[in-house]
C-alpha cells in the first residue's frame, strides 16, 4: 500500500528520524535470510530489501511505483512459495489488517518469515494522537496495533514470534533541531523503557507442526497352535 501523504511525510523531520531507526534495523533483520522469493508489502518509497540477498525481491502495493500492483487481501502469489515478506506501516493503516496477514501466512513456506513494523500507542507518539492539538492528518490518523495485539494475532496464524525491538524513544517534535536534542534518550531508553519507544519491529517465523504419521504394524501375530481333534488323535495312536 502506498499512502499519499506518506511520501511527503519521510521527508520531513519526523520522517526521516522515524525511517533512519526502522531501515537500519530491517537491514539488520534482512542481511542473513535466504531462499528464492521476497515481496516487500507497501512502502514503495524506500527500497527496504537493498540489504537482502534473495535473488527475486520484488515490492507489492495498492498504488504507487511498485512491481506488483495488486490488493493487499488478494496476494496473487501461490502458497507456500515465499521465503520473506516485509511491512512497513501496513496494517495500521488498512482497513482490514487480519486479512492481509491471513495472505502473508497463506504465501509463506513453512519456516519463512515475516518482518512488521508499526507505531506504538504506549509511546510519547500514541499518547500525541490523544491531545487536543493533535494533527488530523498522517501519521496521527492510524489505528495504531501494540505489539502484544500483533503478536497474539500472529500467534493464531501458527507464527512463532520473536522478542520484539523498539526505537525512536524521542517525543514527536516537529522541528530537527528539538529532535537532535532528545538524542540522549536513545541509549537509555532502549535500557531501562525499551517497551516505550516510538516505533517496534516485529520478526515472525510461520511454524509447520509436523504430521505423526501411523505406520503399520508389521509384525504379524503367530496363531495359536489348533488342538488335536478325537478323530485326529485316534489316527494318531494308530500309527504308535
Amino acid at each position: 500500500m502506498s499512502i499519499p501523504v506518506f511520501g511527503d511525510w519521510l521527508q520531513s523531520p519526523q520522517g526521516r528520524y522515524v525511517m533512519a531507526w526502522e531501515r537500519a534495523s530491517i537491514d539488520a533483520a534482512v542481511a542473513d535470510l535466504f531462499g528464492y522469493n521476497a515481496i516487500q508489502i507497501g512502502l514503495p518509497e524506500i527500497r527496504l530489501l537493498a540489504q537482502n540477498r534473495i535473488p527475486l525481491r520484488q515490492v507489492a502495493g495498492e498504488s504507487g511505483l511498485v512491481d506488483v500492483l495488486c490488493d493487499l487481501r488478494q496476494l496473487p502469489f501461490a502458497a507456500h512459495s515465499i521465503d520473506l515478506v516485509v511491512m512497513a506501516h501496513v496494517l495500521e493503516f488498512h482497513d482490514d489488517p487480519h486479512q492481509i496477514l491471513r495472505e502473508v501466512e497463506r504465501i509463506l513456506i513453512p519456516e519463512g518469515e515475516a518482518i512488521i513494523t508499526g507505531f506504538n500507542p504506549f509511546s510519547a507518539w500514541g499518547l500525541r494522537r490523544k491531545l487536543p492539538n493533535c494533527p488530523a492528518g498522517f501519521p496521527w490518523n492510524g489505528d495504531y496495533l501494540s505489539p502484544g495485539r500483533l503478536r497474539d494475532w500472529l500467534q493464531l496464524l501458527g507464527f512463532e514470534v520473536e522478542r520484539g525491538s523498539f526505537g525512536c524513544y524521542a517525543p514527536p517534535c516537529s522541528r530537527e533541531r528539538w529532535l537532535r536534542r532528545w538524542q540522549f534518550i536513545e541509549a537509555a531508553g532502549n535500557r531501562w523503557w525499551s517497551f516505550a519507544g516510538g516505533v517496534y519491529l516485529l520478526r515472525a517465523i510461520k511454524r509447520v507442526h509436523g504430521m505423526r504419521l501411523i505406520l503399520p504394524s508389521w509384525k504379524r501375530q503367530r496363531s495359536a497352535p489348533k488342538a488335536l481333534s478325537a478323530l485326529s488323535k485316534k489316527k494318531a495312536n494308530r500309527h504308535e
